[in-house]
């Protein structure tokens, strides 16, 4: 009869019966290494669904009339508007650099005139017909990087909030109802 077994099988044995020490740590689970989200799944679906909507009306809109994007009005959206939010919230953070929560009325009133403002700009001067649908493509695109980030309150502080590593809030006459009812 065979005293020693083979040394393979002694090895294999020996390693099936320690732990190895990857396979003991666990995976954390605890909420401070997941992403953390401030809106929940319905809040996430209403932005992603405005914000393809919009930035969908003005591709269909451009490729319909002209057959091709414009892109005198996707660099003021993408870029420009973009560019001015972020210049304000570093001049913002520079003044007072303790986070900031904005939750008045006047809040919520400039969240629906802002944009709105923006927007017929275009229609009633002619020169700068191209800010309605940069307007559209501004909010539309902070609409979906709010959804993908999962930031609650205002879009528009969306990527500046996300380039300068902050959490800012302003109210958001649309979304912060929202937002609200699904804490």
């Amino acid at each position: 009869m065979i005293k020693d077994p083979p040394f393979l099988v002694t090895a294999f044995a020996t390693r099936l019966s320690t732990p190895r020490p990857k396979a003991s740590v666990r995976p954390a689970t605890d909420q401070a290494t997941r992403p953390h989200r401030e809106i929940g799944p319905i809040g996430t679906s209403v932005r992603l669904l405005v914000g393809l909507l919009l930035v969908g009306l003005i591709v269909y809109g451009q490729l319909a009339t002209s057959g091709h994007l414009t892109p005198v009005t996707w660099v003021p959206g993408l870029l420009g508007f973009p560019a001015l939010v972020l210049m304000w919230h570093v001049w913002r953070i520079h003044r007072s650099p303790a986070p900031f929560s904005d939750t008045s009325p006047l809040s919520f009133v400039l969240s629906l005139a802002l944009p709105l403002v923006f927007y017929l700009v275009g229609w009633y001067v002619p020169v700068l017909w191209f800010t309605s649908d940069a307007t559209l493509i501004f909010v539309g695109g902070s609409l979906l990087l709010a959804a993908l980030r999962g930031a609650s309150g205002c879009e528009f502080l969306a990527l500046s909030n996300w380039l300068l590593h902050r959490s800012d809030q302003l109210a958001c006459a649309v979304f912060t109802p929202i937002d609200s009812l699904e804490r």
